[in-house]
């Protein structure tokens, strides 16, 4: 429920927020919002009926209207990309509603039931039949959560308008997957059911962020940061411990948060400039302070302390580490270089916003109904993070306890001290800084170059008299981590792990 909530709090303010400031600043949507809209809603009243349903027949029937709906939005501009991307999208995610299928007829035969609490029951006590319709319904969650080797769909669904990558690909459809994991989770521990999702969750987590550092368009980083989180989430469901529950719950909430406000940035600027290049975000603070500040608050609290996401990943680490045996051995290591590549990916973009640049301009033509909603989305983020451990306290931990018995807090008070200190640290020492030298340099000085600085920071003479254009860009390593160097080992690994999990477990029910 408490997903619930939040999930519909962020469609209430996107719905009377972003979407009509985009519609206004894009005439194509009003010439067309006859379709947009009533497709739109059609796919939010799926994902209620979805999150709300306790028989799996009903939770297939809203599972299969999310991905029509879908790919009736990904093909919404009809051009050659985007009616090819959408296909992809349908046919992957039908793909996975037909594991899902299977997996609902052979419980209800076998167990006369369609109950999906009555699966989870079966299946955590040791029914191989159940375990192997468990692992059924968690390919159909992985298809739709976009992980390693589906995760191609979400990446072309970027070419779909703002609203629609904001909403459907980032905070709710791409979660139904996961949604679906949790419920599993307790009858996936221990099993081939719970290794495979595991696996290739942790394997999702870690080549998705490789493949974000080569990337340079926002929209993209953003799906491929969304595909590696959602597989920290895939594996925290696939251990089946409290502890990764509870950190799995948290990770759900503020990526949900985070992803939808940064997704209407990115669209935001784009309507701004004409580019959605993280390049051409050079010095966005100066130039449109309030939607630089919204986007800072997104990446930070995506990848910094002391934003729920850093703390639910060390709750997750801990787990993985408990484990013990080949998954405490191979899943901290995906969560320690995932960790280290996230961080230098938000990094790079990070920097581009808060670099100094003197004359750029660029008139901000965001509405205030698009404010309206991003600043809600980060009052939200903030509010996340300051009422974390009540939340942990009064909310989650009753919803964990309530599946596992009687559970340790997950947040000692020597976690709260280290959460203090690092607050401290990233946000009150910078503020500090920022002050002094704004006192002593209470004017922007410009920038030192290797050369005579013609004036506006931008152009330099060197030393043979000649004009040149400073010019600075970020290092994207396409020729190590490039899609074409690593899409197709990660496809071809990723179909392996799951081909062979199910290859023992249903041999195992058979036989």
């Amino acid at each position: 429920m408490l997903i619930v909530a939040i999930i519909g709090g962020l469609i209430v303010i996107y719905a009377v927020g972003y979407m009509r400031g985009y519609v206004h600043h894009h005439t194509e949507f009003a010439d067309r919002r006859g379709f947009f809209f009533p497709m739109l809603f059609v796919f939010l009243g799926a994902m209620f009926g979805l999150v709300l349903s306790e028989s799996m027949t009903w939770m297939y029937f809203f599972w299969e209207i999310t991905s029509v709906c879908s790919f009736l939005l990904i093909g919404y501009t009809r051009t050659d990309e985007a009616v090819h991307n959408s296909f992809r999208a349908l046919w992957m995610n039908l793909l996975g509603g037909l594991g899902y299928a299977v997996g609902i007829i052979w419980f209800a035969v076998s167990h006369h039931s369609f109950s999906l609490s009555a699966m989870v029951s079966a299946g955590k006590g040791g029914d191989m039949v159940a375990v192997a319709c468990v692992a059924l319904l968690s390919f159909a969650a992985l298809t739709k959560s976009a992980q390693m080797p589906f995760s191609q769909w979400l990446l072309g669904a970027m070419v779909a308008p703002t609203p629609t990558s904001a909403l459907l690909h980032s905070a709710t459809m791409v979660k139904a997957g996961v949604y679906l994991l949790l419920r599993l989770a307790p009858a996936l521990q221990n099993n081939w059911a719970g290794y495979m999702v595991a696996f290739i969750g942790g394997f999702t987590f870690f080549v998705a962020s490789l493949m974000a550092i080569s990337q340079s368009d926002g929209k993209k980083i953003l799906a491929y940061s969304t595909i590696s989180n959602l597989g920290l989430i895939t594996a925290c469901a696939g251990i089946g411990a409290s502890e990764t529950y509870w950190a799995a719950v948290f990770l759900i909430m503020f990526h949900a948060v985070s992803k939808s406000m940064l997704f209407q940035s990115v669209g935001a600027v784009e309507n701004a400039t004409g580019s959605r290049d993280v390049e051409t975000m050079h010095g966005l603070m100066l130039r449109m302070p309030k939607l630089a500040v919204v986007m800072v608050i997104g990446i930070c609290g995506m990848f910094l302390a002391p934003f729920g996401m850093l703390v639910s990943k060390w709750a997750a680490l801990k787990a993985f580490v408990d484990a013990g045996g080949l998954l405490g051995t191979v899943m901290p290591l995906f969560v320690c270089f995932g960790s280290a590549t996230t961080c230098l990916y938000w990094s790079k973009w990070l920097c581009r916003l808060l670099v100094v640049d003197h004359i750029r301009t660029t008139k901000d033509i965001t509405g205030r109904n698009e404010y309206f909603s991003l600043f809600a989305h980060a009052a939200i983020m903030i509010l996340l993070c300051v009422s974390f451990p009540s939340l942990s306290n009064y909310v989650v931990l009753p919803i964990v306890t309530e599946l596992y018995g009687e559970v340790d807090p997950t947040i000692t008070t020597g976690n709260l001290l280290f959460m203090v200190v690092l607050l401290f640290c990233v946000f009150v020492i910078p503020l500090l800084v920022f002050l002094v030298t704004r006192r002593s340099h209470p004017h922007p000085v410009m920038s030192y170059v290797a050369g005579i600085n013609t004036g506006d920071s931008q152009h330099f003479v060197d030393s043979m008299g000649d004009e040149k254009e400073i010019q600075t860009t970020s290092w994207y390593m396409e020729d190590w981590f490039g899609e074409k160097r690593l899409m197709f080992p990660s496809l071809a690994i990723s179909s392996f792990i799951i081909v062979l999990c199910m290859i023992l477990l249903l041999g195992g029910v058979v036989s």
